[in-house]
């Protein structure tokens, strides 16, 4: 009979046996969560619950009661202000220690130990990250199918279809830099020929209005010489008769 034997040393002195205890009730508060050995789940799970109890008073004695083995004051408030309400009625049991598999390496037995009443807390972040996995799917490029390999080939596969897109979107870049650019060649030649056109028009019009005024000018002004000649001609006749008589 093994009388006045309670508790597991654990292969570890006293001061790192509880240094051990403290640091694993700090991580079951904060995470409600934690995976270890059987045995040290076991020895956790009076201390972790002691803890509850003490959150539980809401009390300024029961705050130092607990800050003198938890050091964290984050998951201290954690505590009193989340962990002791939510199990104001329940008169103990707040944890679970669920065996789960042997570890590689010393075969050694593994259990979850987890905080009762955290069903909501740990489903629903699942759903969160399935929908940002369906999202992240949907923003992919759509990739080739290609054949069962390695995680190394997966990856090399990935790359190259990404390099694919890539190339794919800078093809469409420049196919529409080209295009803007021949518009704008097109556009520019086009109302080159305009103004020419323009301004040779102009140029054939002033010489067409000019001439007539030039020929009218011309004709002006011979006739007013022969006009001034005749009226030479008949002054002379007068004076050529009184000379005769």
């Amino acid at each position: 009979m093994r009388h006045r034997m309670a508790g597991r040393k654990l292969g570890r002195t006293t001061s790192h046996r509880w240094a051990m205890l403290r640091n694993m009730a700090t991580s079951l508060f904060r995470h409600e969560r934690i995976t270890t050995t059987v045995s040290k789940a076991k020895e956790l799970r009076p201390f972790a619950e002691k803890m509850i109890t003490l959150a539980k008073k809401e009390s300024l004695h029961a705050r130092r009661q607990v800050l003198r083995h938890i050091k964290d004051r984050e998951v201290v408030s954690k505590l009193f202000d989340t962990l002791g309400p939510r199990y104001a009625t329940r008169p103990g049991g707040y944890s679970r220690i669920v065996r789960t598999a042997l570890r590689r390496g010393d075969s050694a037995e593994l259990a979850i130990i987890e905080l009762i009443d955290t069903t909501t807390a740990h489903a629903a972040p699942k759903k969160k990250k399935a929908a940002a996995k369906k999202a992240r799917k949907g923003a992919q490029p759509a990739r080739k199918p290609t054949h069962k390999g390695t995680a190394r080939q997966e990856a090399l596969a990935d790359v190259a279809a990404a390099e694919e897109a890539r190339a794919d979107i800078e093809a469409q870049e420049e196919a529409a830099a080209e295009g803007q650019a021949k518009e704008k060649v097109e556009a520019a030649e086009t109302e080159e020929p305009k103004e020419t056109e323009l301004e040779e028009a102009k140029a054939e019009e002033e010489p067409q209005a000019e001439e007539p005024k030039a020929e009218t000018s011309a004709a002006g002004e011979a006739e007013t010489e022969k006009d001034a000649a005749e009226g030479e001609v008949t002054e002379d006749k007068p004076e050529e008769k009184d000379k005769a008589e």
